[in-house]
């Protein structure tokens, strides 16, 4: 196997040093220079034609910067790695924008090092396998986009995207996918207990043609579920594009059957991407009067971006002895509830601080049960398209918009 070209890029000599001595054990990895600006890099890259370039921001003559978006522009096929003292939003955003496909903080060990270097080249590899005039073929079945959204915290929407990705996996035997798009504040990785690092800011980060091959290689696993996690970092939530979000939901369409998505409780740019590629929208909501009046507002808007026809209410946290009664609710919101799941805060709980899902904790439980009934209403969905197969009942929604 032909070992990785690496130009080491730094005005510092100690630094170029530490950072070959960090890779003297490493034989996949191959220093074929150094430079000590950015014009001298750009002048190496030629005469070079390195795989990787390992980048320092801040140096004479010609920032990393400048030197990046000069090289990435002039040679496409090598990837820049972007290191820096600085660790703030905004040098990440302005490397990304300069080409960068990785960014290292200093100081950083050799494994990071090691492992970003490999991560920048077998993206760029899978880039070349990847015919840009060839479009992806069909998928060989119907994909359903599942888009979970509520504007209030604390109704339980994680919990319901979490299991019901679970449940269709599951009962189906088929491929399923989950996307968290609760950017800042994201909880599907803690639910599912995901040891894995890799989240969307590494996938926006790394740039390039966003593919199923390439989408692979940030996607976490959970007892047969694909999982692409929220950063971990809510300063990151800024540096991902609805584009690129668009982008992933048709990339991972072509692959899973199921792509589920939690959202953040509001309609930013790119909650609105993730209801607009949905084919199904799930809007839970719970008995208290708070939550209702958001529930309406939010109809309001679904309306308004013509997303009624397919948008579907679930009442979490159900108790026929607290709060509002569903048929009052019904008959407030103008649009029936689909689905009820029961109340269990003790089974509910147990799932969540053990990050298992509900489904695998306490499958037998009703708000498990009520999960798998409504896994089943999203998997017979396209059975009963005809017209609006979930027709609104006039009520409150219809008079406020004066029908």
């Amino acid at each position: 196997m032909s070992r990785i070209k690496l130009l080491i890029v730094d005005d510092v000599d100690e630094t170029r040093e530490s950072i070959k001595r960090l890779l003297q054990f490493e034989t996949s990895i191959k220093v074929v220079g150094e430079a000590g600006s950015g014009k001298e890099a750009a002048r190496q890259a030629e005469v070079l034609r390195p795989d990787v370039i390992l980048m320092d921001i801040n140096m004479p003559e010609q920032d990393g910067l400048s030197a990046a978006e000069e090289i990435s522009t002039r040679f496409p096929h090598t990837n820049i790695i972007m290191i820096s003292v600085q660790g703030e939003t905004e040098y990440i955003k302005r490397a990304m924008l300069a080409g960068a496909r990785e960014f290292l903080v200093k100081p950083f060990t050799g494994e990071e090092l090691i492992n970003a270097i490999h991560h920048a080249h077998r993206l760029e590899k899978l880039r070349l396998e990847s015919s840009p005039h060839t479009p992806p073929p069909a998928p060989a079945f119907d994909p359903q986009v599942i888009t979970v959204f509520g504007t209030k915290g604390g109704v339980g929407k994680t919990t319901v995207a979490v299991n019901l990705a679970v449940s269709l996996q599951q009962l189906y035997k088929t491929k399923a996918a989950l996307i968290d798009l609760d950017l800042q504040f994201g909880d599907v990785g803690v639910m599912l207990n995901l040891s894995s690092r890799r989240s969307l800011i590494d996938l926006a980060m790394a740039g390039g043609d966003i593919t199923p091959e390439s989408l692979e290689e940030y996607l976490s696993v959970h007892n047969g579920i694909s999982v692409l996690a929220a950063p971990l970092k809510p300063e990151y939530a800024e540096l991902i594009t609805p584009g690129q979000v668009e982008k992933i939901i048709k990339a991972l369409s072509q692959t899973y059957e199921y792509v589920v998505i939690d959202t953040a409780a509001s309609f930013n740019e790119v909650t609105l991407t993730a209801l607009d590629r949905a084919n199904q929208i799930l809007l839970v909501g719970a008995q208290d009067l708070p939550t209702v009046k958001n529930l309406r507002l939010s109809l309001e808007v679904l309306e308004a971006l013509h997303h009624l026809s397919k948008t579907r209410l679930i009442l979490n946290r159900q108790n026929p002895e607290l709060g509002i009664r569903t048929e009052d609710l019904e008959r407030a919101l103008g649009i029936e509830v689909i689905n009820e799941i029961p109340n269990d805060v003790k089974a509910v709980s147990s799932s969540v601080n053990r990050g298992i899902p509900l489904m695998e904790t306490a499958p037998q439980s009703k708000p498990a049960l009520a999960l798998r009934r409504l896994a089943g209403l999203v998997h017979d969905y396209q059975k009963s398209l005809d017209g609006n197969p979930f027709p609104a009942k006039r009520g409150l929604l219809s008079r406020l918009v004066g029908r």
